[in-house]
């Protein structure tokens, strides 16, 4: 059954990491006092790793860091947990790739391992990354990423500020130009909530840091509605893409 906790970001302003969402993370481990986390998606491995190390401490978890691993393909086949953090997705998914490690994450998350993503983690977890709002800064393969849920995510979801005076896109215009080319749901989630999903069943839960639901909705031809709770009609399988 597959069990997954993708967070829209890791740390709360003026919070410790994951302080935030700490019972949600000790509700989706079950006990489980071994974590791997993928740390790919910043520069500095180690530091990333040993941040993560100690937000999970307090629920009396360990946490091996992949990059340490001799064989990492080994050590997700083996893994009773991941952790995928952000950074830039980008730089994620390209190590991803470089490492053969897609598929050997999807099919432990088949098998039921419990998978925790955050920001770039979270955007993972869609059947690719095209809604990430980081630059690309390296070149994966691909855009085709894990597919754990059949539609996009867009973590750090912001609303528009109808006071500013910035002339560039807004979040959702760019949503919206996605949406011109493809036919699958997107969901926004704004700072501070997470998704839930067991199987068939998906709930929004958390407290946005801007107030409001925790997610925004996203379809093609429909405006946004905010959502929350029970989302789980989202993992009917999604349309093919338009392009165009």
């Amino acid at each position: 059954m597959t069990d997954l906790l993708l967070l829209s970001n890791s740390t709360n302003h003026g919070r410790d990491p994951l302080e935030h969402a700490r019972d949600a993370v000790a509700e989706v481990l079950d006990g489980r006092t071994e974590l791997v986390f993928v740390p790919f998606a910043l520069a500095d491995h180690d530091g990333y790793t040993e941040r993560i190390a100690t937000a999970v401490a307090p629920l009396g978890v360990r946490v091996r860091g992949l990059h340490t691993a001799a064989d990492p393909v080994a050590a997700v086949r083996s893994a009773p947990a991941v952790f995928t953090g952000g950074g830039n997705t980008f730089r994620l998914l390209a190590e991803l790739y470089r490492r053969e490690l897609l598929e050997p994450l999807r099919d432990r998350v088949s098998e039921g391992m419990p998978y925790l993503g955050a920001s770039a983690g979270t955007n993972i977890a869609g059947p690719t990354v095209r809604t990430t709002n980081d630059m690309p800064i390296v070149e994966p393969p691909s855009l085709t990423s894990l597919g754990l849920v059949p539609f996009q995510l867009n973590p750090h979801y912001v609303d528009p500020d109808p006071a500013s005076r910035h002339m560039g896109e807004t979040r959702e215009k760019r949503l919206a130009e996605f949406h011109e080319c493809n036919d699958i749901p997107v969901l926004g989630l704004r700072e501070g909530t997470w998704l839930r999903v067991r199987g068939d069943w998906a709930e929004l839960a958390g407290v946005s840091t801007s107030g409001g639901a925790p997610g925004r909705l996203f379809r093609r031809g429909a405006p946004g509605e905010d959502v929350s709770g029970d989302v789980s009609d989202l993992l009917a399988p999604a349309s093919e893409p338009v392009w165009g």
